[in-house]
């Protein structure tokens, strides 16, 4: 299987070049996702088996002031990628995000639910879903939260960073949901590009989050207790944090359909947090 994969440099692209570093790797030198038609003609000039989006226009509350570039990069793109991809018959892999719900209840979202995006980057990447459907050819569409890893930035790091000056944190505590390693986003993303292969009517929409759900503020505590630095953690509304773009209270994602098509069980984000701190040098 030979695989073109959009990013390079993001969480989900570099631990893909950790597990399949003969895929080629397009950063933004030399694919402008602002560019959809040249992302298709990439596509078309390597002729792959299969193609995996780990690029996205991520800068939650820039998109608020942002949108237009963010609706290019998150929704014009990725439909033009899948186009070229349904005229190859290939296979294509797009990430997408919780942040196309509008967050509201305690229960898990599943794929089927109607979306809501709350702002400015969830309308964008619902934009990029529609897209990507509407090209009718063989898709997976992998909406996941809370990404982390030991690269680029993520609240993992952040919350590192700021222990190494602060013994005491406000972190929200209404905000739920499954925080997700990158390594196993992209090792479900390989996965699912090869079944589609073999069995293009597994195509849909799916989803892949980390278990078990928790706040930020838990979150937090976890990343703390893990690196053996002693910081006081108090819980914070979402109401008292304000922020450009609003965010989903209820991230919790049903990912049973992930499993029962492709076999591929929700990751222990906890076992993932160990990796990652252990990648950072941080972990006690």
């Amino acid at each position: 299987m030979s695989i073109l994969v959009f990013g390079k440099t993001g969480q989900v692209a570099t631990e893909l070049q950790a597990l399949a570093p003969d895929a080629v790797f397009l950063g933004r030198e030399a694919a402008d996702l602002t560019d959809p038609a040249a992302c298709a003609a990439a596509i078309e000039a390597a002729s792959p088996t299969a193609v995996i989006n780990a690029a996205a226009w991520t800068a939650v509350d820039k998109a608020e002031s942002e949108e237009e570039t963010a609706a290019l990069v998150n929704g014009a793109a990725p439909g033009a990628m899948a186009e070229a991809c349904a005229r190859l018959g290939i296979p294509f892999v797009h990430i997408s995000t919780d942040y196309v719900f509008e967050g509201g209840g305690t229960d898990p979202w599943t794929p089927t639910d109607p979306t809501g995006p709350l702002g400015a980057y969830g309308r964008t990447k619902l934009a990029g879903e529609e897209a990507v459907r509407g090209a009718v050819g063989t898709h997976a569409i992998l909406r996941t939260s809370w990404v982390f890893s030991a690269h680029g930035a993520n609240f993992v790091k952040t919350m590192l960073r700021l222990s190494e000056t602060r013994d005491a944190l406000s972190i929200v505590d209404d905000q739920i949901g499954g925080p997700t390693p990158a390594d196993a986003i992209a090792a479900a993303c390989l996965e699912i590009a090869r079944q589609l292969l073999e069995d293009p009517s597994k195509s849909g929409t799916y989803h892949f989050g980390g278990t078990p759900e928790v706040s930020w503020k838990d979150f937090a505590s976890e990343i703390f207790a893990k690196a053996g630095r002693t910081v006081a953690v108090s819980g914070i509304a979402t109401k008292d944090y304000p922020t450009p773009a609003t965010r989903p209270l209820n991230s919790q994602m049903d990912c049973s359909a992930t499993e029962a098509v492709f076999g591929i069980p929700r990751p222990d984000w906890r076992e993932g947090l160990d990796r990652a701190m252990t990648a950072l040098g941080a972990k006690a």
